[in-house]
C-alpha cells in the first residue's frame, strides 16, 4: 500500500520559491510554525512525532523524491529488464530503484542502464570469434579472440561493484548538469572473466606504460563511425589489480548485449565509465589517456573546493577514481504504508566505499538526532558491497523517516547533503531517506 496522497502546494512552494516557503514553514529558530506543520502533517498523511528534530527548511523524503517534478517517473519496458526508472532516452540510461537492490547479488534484471553512445546490434557471429587489440606500450602487440582468452588464461569470478560516477546526483544544489540519477545507478553482480594483470603481462608492458585506453563498439551519438562514444581509462596500478578484469559472463551466463556482451572490463570501485562496454580493444599510453570522457570537467572532480554555481576552471579538476562511501535501505521502498500498530521496523540494506571498505553503519527515525548501530556483514570479496541489518521502535503512529549513514575504513561518513559541489554531480553521497507511515 503506498503512502497516502499528497497535497501539491507545499512540495510546489518549495520547488518555485524555497526561501519564501522557509520563511511561511518554519519559525526564526527553525521549528515548524503550528499551522506549517499541521499542512505538512496533512501533506505526508499523518502526524510527525518527531518534527522537532526536523532540520530548518527541510523537506520531507516522501515530498523531496520525485514529487516535485510534478510527473510519474517514465518506466523502462525492455525484456529482460525489471520496472528501471528511465532517467534518458538518447542515450538510454535507466536507473533501478532502491527497494530492488534487495538481493546480495544483483540480478540481470536489475543492473542499471548507462550508455554514452548508441546500443550496438547484438553480435551475430560466434561469441567466441569476437576480437581483442592490446597494442601501444607493450612489448608485443596481441589480437586476441574471446575464445582464446578463456584457453590461455585463468577464469576467475568475483562479486563487484559496479556505479555510475554521477550516482547521487540528483540531490546537489544547485543542480549539477548529466541524469539526475537518485541511489540506483550501482549494482553488485557476480562477474567472471580474466585478469587484465594476466593479458598485460603476456603482452609485455614497456617501462614507459602509465595508462590504459578502453574502447567498444558502440556508435557515438551522432552516428559519425570516426568517434568513440567513450574511451576511458585507468593508471596501470588499477589496470593491474587482480579484481581488474575482463569479463565474459555475468551472474553465471553471457553477459546480456545492453551490458556489453559479449566483453567488457570490469574496474570496481572506480566509476563505471571505466568498465567499458563491447571492449574491442585496450591502448597502453605512455601518459594519461585523453580519450571522449577524460578532459575539462567529464568525469572528473575539484581538487579544491568550488563555489557551488561557480564556472569551472578545468586546471582546479582531478579524474575521478575511487567511489565514496554509500549506503541504501533495500527492503522498504520510499513511501511504504507500514501496517497499523507498527512500532519496530526491521531494515536491511548494503554499503560501500570504492577502494575501501565499510566500516560503520548506523540508522536513524528521528532525524538524526540518536542513531542506532547496524549488524555490517563481511564482502564476499574486495569490492562486494556489504549487507547490513538493524531495528529500529517507532513511538507512535505518523510519518517517520528513516536515514542511513556509512562510514568507511578510512574514517569518511556520508553527510546530510552532498559535499564538494562540482558542474557535473559527481561523488553525490548524502544519506539515503526512506519515508514510510504508520496509519492510526
Amino acid at each position: 500500500m503506498g503512502m497516502r496522497s499528497k497535497e501539491r502546494g507545499l512540495f510546489e512552494l518549495y520547488r518555485d520559491d524555497p526561501e519564501r516557503a522557509d520563511a511561511l514553514v518554519f519559525n526564526r529558530r527553525g521549528i515548524l510554525k503550528g499551522g506549517a506543520l499541521a499542512a505538512m502533517g496533512a501533506a505526508v498523511g499523518g502526524a510527525i512525532p518527531f518534527s522537532g528534530n526536523m532540520p530548518s527548511g527541510f523537506i520531507p523524503a516522501a515530498l523531496a523524491q520525485g514529487a516535485a517534478a510534478g510527473a510519474a517517473p517514465k518506466i523502462l519496458k525492455m525484456d529482460g529488464k525489471a520496472d528501471l526508472v528511465i532517467l534518458g532516452d538518447k542515450p538510454l540510461v535507466a536507473e533501478t530503484p532502491e527497494h530492488l537492490l534487495n538481493d546480495d547479488i544483483t540480478p540481470n534484471d536489475k543492473i542499471f542502464v548507462r550508455n554514452n553512445g548508441m546500443v550496438p546490434d547484438a553480435f551475430a557471429g560466434d561469441p567466441n570469434s569476437w576480437a581483442l587489440t592490446i597494442d601501444g606500450e607493450v612489448n608485443t602487440p596481441l589480437k586476441l579472440t574471446l575464445g582464446e582468452l578463456k584457453q590461455k588464461f585463468k577464469p576467475v569470478t568475483y562479486a563487484l561493484q559496479m556505479e555510475c560516477g554521477g550516482n547521487g546526483r540528483a540531490a546537489f544544489e544547485p543542480k549539477a548538469s548529466g541524469n539526475q540519477w537518485g541511489n540506483g545507478a550501482i549494482c553488485n553482480a557476480r562477474w567472471t572473466g580474466v585478469r587484465l594483470k594476466d593479458v598485460l603481462q603476456a603482452a609485455g608492458l614497456k617501462p614507459g606504460a602509465v595508462y590504459t585506453g578502453h574502447y567498444g563498439a558502440d556508435p557515438h551519438l551522432s552516428g559519425d563511425t570516426s568517434k568513440p562514444a567513450l574511451s576511458r581509462g585507468v593508471p596501470i596500478a588499477k589496470a593491474m589489480d587482480d579484481h581488474t578484469i575482463i569479463a565474459f559472463a555475468v551472474n553465471g551466463g553471457p553477459i546480456p548485449n545492453i551490458h556489453g556482451h559479449p566483453l567488457r572490463i570490469i574496474a570496481p570501485g572506480w566509476p563505471g565509465s571505466t568498465s567499458q562496454k563491447w571492449l574491442n580493444r585496450i591502448w597502453i599510453r605512455d601518459k594519461e589517456h585523453d580519450g571522449q570522457g577524460m578532459t575539462g570537467t567529464s568525469y572528473r572532480v575539484p581538487i579544491k573546493p568550488m563555489v557551488p554555481g561557480d564556472k569551472a576552471d578545468p586546471k582546479n579538476f582531478r579524474i575521478l577514481e575511487s567511489m565514496p562511501v554509500r549506503s541504501i535501505i533495500t527492503n522498504i521502498a520510499n513511501g511504504t504504508e507500514l501496517k497499523a500498530g507498527t512500532r519496530l521496523v526491521g531494515l536491511r540494506g548494503h554499503a560501500w566505499a570504492g577502494e575501501h571498505s565499510v566500516s560503520d553503519v548506523q540508522v536513524s527515525a528521528d532525524y538524526g538526532q540518536t542513531w542506532r548501530k547496524a549488524k555490517v556483514a563481511k564482502p564476499a570479496n574486495k569490492y562486494a558491497w556489504q549487507t547490513w541489518t538493524a531495528e529500529l521502535t517507532l513511538p507512535s503512529e505518523g510519518y517517520y523517516e528513516l536515514w542511513v549513514k556509512a562510514t568507511d575504513s578510512t574514517g569518511r561518513s556520508q553527510g546530510h547533503a552532498p559535499g564538494h559541489w562540482n558542474p557535473q554531480g559527481y561523488n553525490g553521497n548524502a544519506m539515503h531517506r526512506v519515508a514510510v507511515l504508520v496509519p492510526a
